[in-house]
């Protein structure tokens, strides 16, 4: 019998957000126990002009590994949901689905500096430390909170 993970994932959407991100969820409920979410969070895009996103954390536990996670469940839930990957990984999306900590190990460092992850993840995991710096999460977010526009978004997964 496989052991259990527990995953933190980022989702991000700005092509009909409100019901993508509600989608994705439902979706990923069929691999795992979502235990809890974050609220969502509205933001600028990053990179590209277009409409804003809409991004929501979730800690979820499944049997999948990270690598099985990725390419079994995630990548198949963002190609239903509409997504086309490309050369530009700026252009707008119907969904993305990010692993942002598996069994408490960061899966890329960039995120750190991204408030559309951090501040999500923030709502959940407040006291994860970032190992390079030592700085919480809490700490980042708050950083990011004053230097990056974000704003709750309600009524979607409330």
């Amino acid at each position: 019998m496989s052991e259990d993970h527990l995953a933190y994932l980022n989702l991000g959407s700005n092509i009909q957000p409100e019901s993508n991100l509600l989608k994705a969820v439902e979706l990923l409920s069929a691999y795992g126990e979502i235990i809890q979410y974050s609220q969502v969070w509205e933001s600028e895009p990053v990179g590209t002009t277009g409409s804003n996103y809409l991004n929501v954390c979730i800690q979820f536990k499944t049997h999948f590994d990270a690598l099985e996670l990725k390419e079994q469940v995630i990548h198949p839930i963002e190609k239903q949901l509409g997504r086309e990957r490309g050369p530009n990984k700026y252009t707008p999306r119907s969904m993305d689905i990010d692993i942002i900590l598996f069994d408490n190990n960061p899966i890329q460092d960039k995120v750190w500096d991204l408030a559309f992850v951090v501040v999500p993840l923030a709502d959940l995991y407040p006291e994860y430390r970032k190992t390079k710096t030592s700085e919480s999460v809490l700490e980042i977010a708050t950083r990011l909170r004053r230097e990056v526009w974000l704003e709750t978004h309600r009524g979607i997964i409330d």
